[in-house]
């Protein structure tokens, strides 16, 4: 597990935000081939995400990227999977991110 590196940083009132070195790390649980594409909701501390995207050579992977580029608003480019690659619990760094910005986005989508 990564320590945060800014100790300024206030933790984030989203447990599936975590500030990073680098920008920001999210939590996701995954659920591919999905009837659509959609935030479900937060479990167990992380942020789920339906995905109407097979889990078959990097594609949910490719188009959760993409999801999270739509919703937002950062580049494709900046968002790297950083741990979970096969796995469904997958962690997402969101690189030149602010937590505060990353919080604005949630808290428009979630209740």
């Amino acid at each position: 597990m990564r320590k945060r590196t800014s100790s300024s940083t206030s933790p984030s009132k989203y447990p599936f935000l975590t500030a990073h070195s680098e920008g920001v790390l999210i939590r996701v649980r995954l659920q591919p081939r999905s009837s659509r594409n959609q935030i479900e909701g937060t479990l167990e501390g992380s942020l789920k995400i339906r995905l109407t995207a097979p889990p078959v050579e990097g594609e949910a992977n490719r188009s959760l990227i993409e999801f999270l580029s739509d919703i937002t608003g950062l580049r494709k480019s900046a968002f790297s999977i950083s741990s979970g690659h096969k796995s469904r619990e997958k962690s997402v760094l969101a690189t030149g991110a602010a937590i505060g910005d990353m919080e604005k986005v949630f808290s428009e989508i979630l209740p």
